[in-house]
């Protein structure tokens, strides 16, 4: 895995079959944790960003200030779009200004669904270590493919 990256969850799959998810009307959001505990890979066994799962990620939430709320950014207008047999999932990126009361120690970005009653994480993105937001903006600009894609070939 690369930083910058966006890896789902094998949960995140399972979820998605079993009608967890709907990419388009429920609130997705990013979080930020600081990863003192857990570091979160494609297996992560059922994942949530509260209680209820064997992962919490919000456990290891940043802690909120300045620019970076609690629970983290809602990406702007998600849609779902099929294409020639490609499913194609994407959202508007999510940033957070440079700000002196910003967290110090954001190390992963957590994917969640903030609408399903179980917080279930989609998936994260690979900071690149423990990002400073005292000292400059964070952003997370998605693929220009989306953020995910389902490819029936």
């Amino acid at each position: 895995m690369a930083q910058g990256d966006v890896i789902f969850f094998d949960q995140a799959l399972v979820d998605a079959l079993e009608g967890v998810h709907n990419l388009e009307t429920d609130t997705i959001k990013v979080g930020l944790t600081d990863g003192s505990v857990t570091t979160p890979s494609a297996t992560t066994a059922d994942p949530r960003w509260g209680a209820g799962g064997t992962v919490d990620f919000s456990a290891e939430e940043v802690t909120p200030g300045g620019n970076y709320a609690a629970g983290g950014a809602t990406p702007a207008a998600p849609e779902v779009t099929l294409t020639g047999g490609l499913a194609q999932f994407d959202a508007g990126d999510v940033s957070w200004a440079q700000d002196p009361s910003n967290p110090t120690d954001a190390t992963w970005a957590v994917i969640y669904n903030d609408t399903a009653a179980g917080k279930n994480a989609l998936g994260f993105v690979d900071l690149g270590g423990a990002f400073d937001m005292t000292t400059g903006d964070l952003s997370i600009a998605w693929n220009a493919n989306g953020i995910a894609r389902l490819d029936q070939a």
